[in-house]
This record gives structure tokens, C-alpha cells and sequence, in this order.
């Protein structure tokens, strides 16, 4: 009987509503390449609600794109604007129902947890992340935008997670 393991298909999501930073990733175990990265874009100009409804469509193209086998969303965090909190905290609500209607197993991990799984450092900076996760996935260079790359983060964050609860599960 073989013991190859199925390839798993991550979608990661580092929410706001200005920009939408995602990353698609596909592996298992220790091996992961990049399939997709980029950052979904609401115009200033139109009215919130208009701005949702773009996130929500934009996500729905990826998935249909992709067909990840998993989502993964990042934590909010916010200690200055409460204002700003409240409108991504209803964009990454709109991108959490989108993921939900699609039936998949959603994953949350906070900006703390997204740095110890890529660095093995709870407070390694944004320029030691990139470098591990352009490193990880095998990347020529890093995404220009930090949106896109926080992504990849949290997609390879949700592959050491299950990575990690495969190999507990089979040893107990």
C-alpha cells in the first residue's frame, strides 16, 4: 500500500478592505510551491458596502480558480483606529461567510502564530517573514505587494499547522 500523501491546495487570506492580500499554495508535509499571490482592490471612491460586495466576488473568482482544499485568514489586530478595525473586522467577516458558502475548512491563526510557524520566532519583522516564505516556496523574488506576501504566510502556516496535527494524530 502506498504512502503517498494527496497534495493539499491552500488559500490564504490577509484581510482589510482597501486591499485584500491572497495566496494560494499547494504541497504537503515540508513541500510547498506557490500557485497564485496577489491583492484584490476596492476603489476609495465607492461606498463601503460596494467595496464588500468586490471582495466577496473577487474571492469567489479565486476560489473557482483554484479549488483550494482549505482556507486560512489572519487574525485582526489593531490597537490605533477603531473605525479602520470595524471596517476590515466587516470585510474579513465578508470574506469569512464567502469561505463558509463554499464549504471550507476555514482556519484562523493570529499575526503571532503566522510569525512563529514561517520564522520559529514570535517576533521576527516583516522582512524576516518574506525571506522565509520567499525561501519556503521557492520564489525568485518576494510579492511587491506585503498584502500578497502576509498571504503566503498565512497559507504556510496553515500547511505546518496540519503538517504538524497529521503527524500527532498518527502517532497517538
Amino acid at each position: 500500500m502506498s504512502s503517498v500523501k494527496p497534495s493539499q491546495r491552500i488559500l490564504g487570506i490577509d484581510p482589510g478592505f482597501g486591499r485584500v492580500g491572497f495566496g494560494v499554495i499547494e504541497g504537503s508535509g515540508h513541500a510547498w510551491k506557490s500557485i497564485d499571490y496577489g491583492c484584490i482592490e476596492t476603489q476609495p471612491s465607492s461606498d463601503f458596502l460596494s467595496r464588500l460586495e468586490t471582495i466577496h466576488k473577487e474571492i469567489t473568482k479565486i476560489l473557482g480558480r483554484h479549488h483550494p482544499t482549505h482556507a486560512a485568514v489572519e487574525q485582526l489586530f489593531f490597537a490605533k483606529n477603531a473605525k479602520t478595525a470595524i471596517q476590515v473586522g466587516e470585510a474579513r467577516g465578508t470574506i469569512l461567510l464567502t469561505l463558509q458558502q463554499a464549504g471550507l475548512p476555514i482556519f484562523e491563526y493570529t499575526p503571532l502564530q503566522v510569525k512563529q510557524a514561517v520564522t520559529g520566532y514570535g517576533k521576527a519583522d516583516k522582512k524576516q517573514i518574506q525571506d522565509m516564505v520567499r525561501l519556503t516556496l521557492h520564489l525568485p523574488k518576494m510579492p511587491l505587494q506585503d498584502d500578497a506576501a502576509d498571504a503566503l504566510a498565512v497559507a504556510l502556516t496553515c500547511g505546518v499547522s496540519l503538517t504538524f496535527f497529521e503527524k500527532t494524530n498518527k502517532s497517538s
